[in-house]
């Protein structure tokens, strides 16, 4: 019973990350524009650059970049460890959630993966 519900919960948050991902790409504009003045949750994460502070990210992306500055985070934060730090169940879909938010933040400059599965925050912003 427990291990089809942890597949059930599992194919759920693929359906909500993929749904995520759909509306990221759908929502990504096909020419430079103003930036965004503030975050909301669901907004595409923007591209790092020089002088971008981690406050123009979405709420979860923000939080997720704190962690992965902190002290527990310099050497390096698995996901599941990560899932703890922001008050996360452990469970296949809430790792696999972060996994996710975790490698787009890595594509965009916000952090980078130091292993496979392994995160931790980058030293300086990309150019």
């Amino acid at each position: 019973m427990r291990a089809a519900l942890g597949e059930a919960e599992a194919a759920l948050q693929r359906l909500v990350d993929a749904r995520v991902t759909v509306t990221e790409v759908l929502a990504e504009p096909s020419c430079v524009v103003a930036e965004p003045r503030s975050a909301v949750a669901g907004s595409v994460v923007p591209h790092r650059a020089e002088g971008r502070e981690a406050s123009v990210l979405a709420p979860d992306y923000e939080r997720i970049v704190s962690v992965l500055e902190s002290e527990a985070g310099r050497e390096g934060v698995r996901c599941q460890q990560l899932a703890v730090a922001l008050g996360l169940e452990a469970v296949p879909a809430k790792v696999e959630g972060l996994r996710s938010k975790a490698k787009r933040l890595v594509e965009r400059g916000w952090a980078r993966q130091v292993r496979p599965g392994v995160f931790t925050a980058l030293a300086a912003p990309a150019g």
